[in-house]
């Protein structure tokens, strides 16, 4: 069992990943340099070769991800030169890094935010799981991603950064009833300054659908049959070649009761803004649970990790929202201005990061962001 200072349970700091690295827990035959390493999480980075599959799969207990590949892929490929993937086409990538996990420390992945708001469906993999996204305590193997770009086809390559890794210590669930107090205490998801609490805070802080928008401008909807996306190439590509604009001119208005509402066509893929402001304490962390039936029959956001000290106040950035990344699934499905969206989990930090996100200009895409499609369009 590592020592990491006497950190208490939570989810590990910077500091904290770093000496995961120094120690050799998380591993890699490339560099581990310190511009991965977030406030509380970790980049990713795409191997030397991938593999595409018919279909997304997991392993289960008795097997490893190499075994299940050798039966089941349909094609190996290099990404040393750089790989497209198609749009609709499932693919499995060996991640650079590895794990020697000590049994107090486990793993939760996500996809990186310019990753959820392409539209690229990713999802980690580990050897024996039964589980997605999920890496138990003590685990020692490789890495892998699934990757299934649903709406553009992308160019990637040894190195590109599409998933983002956490770890944590213990029990790092918050009680309703202590989410409650955080909410009352600091504000995490108010309106207009003003804090909101929800008749119903359960598993989380609800979050709801902003249709009104500013100046006329409410959402944007993914144009199919689009060029390709260089994944790693930021502020390259015009946003009216690869997005509709939604303005209030596309809602139902009802005068009668002041709503406006939206219909989402089934499988489309549309970038809307949260009605509330988000901040995150430099001691917790959030994530937004991605779907939820309860409220609706739609997937709301891909990538849900929001580190500590987003939208932060002490960081002049207290006027910043969710971005909602929502696909409609089966059939048409109408939202409301101010419906809830989906919920905001928070999890206690097991040190305050030695930075926090935004703490530095430039460095963070999405801090003080309102409605923002992701870093690659101008």
């Amino acid at each position: 069992m590592i020592l990491l200072d006497d950190t208490k349970d939570g989810i590990l700091p910077s500091q904290s990943i770093q000496k995961l690295i120094d120690n050799n827990i998380i591993y890699s035959n490339e560099k581990i340099t310190s511009d991965l390493i977030q406030p509380a999480s970790l980049d990713l980075r795409l191997g030397f070769k991938g593999w595409r599959v018919p279909a997304s799969f997991l392993p289960g207990k008795k097997f490893n991800v190499e075994e299940k590949l050798k039966a089941f892929a349909m094609h190996e490929f290099s990404l040393s030169e750089g790989m497209v993937l198609e749009c609709g086409c499932v693919y499995i990538v060996k991640l650079l890094e590895g794990l020697k996990l000590p049994k107090n420390i486990s793993g939760l992945a996500n996809p990186k935010s310019s990753t959820g708001r392409l539209d690229v469906f990713t999802r980690l993999i580990v050897d024996n799981s039964q589980e997605f996204e999920t890496i138990d305590q003590g685990y020692s193997g490789p890495l892998y991603i699934e990757i299934s770009p649903r709406t553009f086809s992308i160019l990637v390559r040894t190195g590109t950064r599409l998933n983002q890794l956490r770890f944590g210590i213990g029990n790092y669930s918050i009680s309703d009833h202590r989410m409650k107090e955080l909410q009352i205490k600091f504000g995490l998801v108010r309106d207009d300054d003003k804090t909101v609490l929800s008749d119903k805070v359960e598993n989380g802080l609800p979050l709801s659908v902003d249709l009104k928008g500013f100046d006329g401008l409410v959402g944007f909807k993914a144009k199919k049959h689009s060029m390709l996306i260089d994944c790693d190439k930021p502020k390259s590509y015009k946003a009216d070649f690869f997005w509709e604009k939604i303005t209030s001119r596309d809602l139902i208005i009802n005068d009668n009761n002041f709503t406006r509402s939206l219909v989402l066509s089934p499988d489309a893929f549309y970038i809307l803004a949260s009605k509330e402001f988000v901040s995150v304490p430099s001691h917790l962390a959030a994530e937004m649970r991605p779907y939820d039936t309860r409220v609706g029959e739609f997937r709301a956001h891909y990538a849900g990790f929001f580190d500590p000290g987003f939208g932060l106040s002490e960081l002049k950035a207290d006027k910043t929202k969710a971005v909602l990344e929502i696909r409609s699934h089966d059939v048409p499905f109408l939202i409301e201005d101010g419906q809830t969206i989906c919920r905001l989990i928070f999890e206690p930090m097991a040190k305050t990061p030695k930075e926090l996100y935004g703490e530095k200009d430039g460095k963070n895409n999405y801090q003080s962001q309102g409605l923002k499609l992701s870093k690659h369009f101008i």
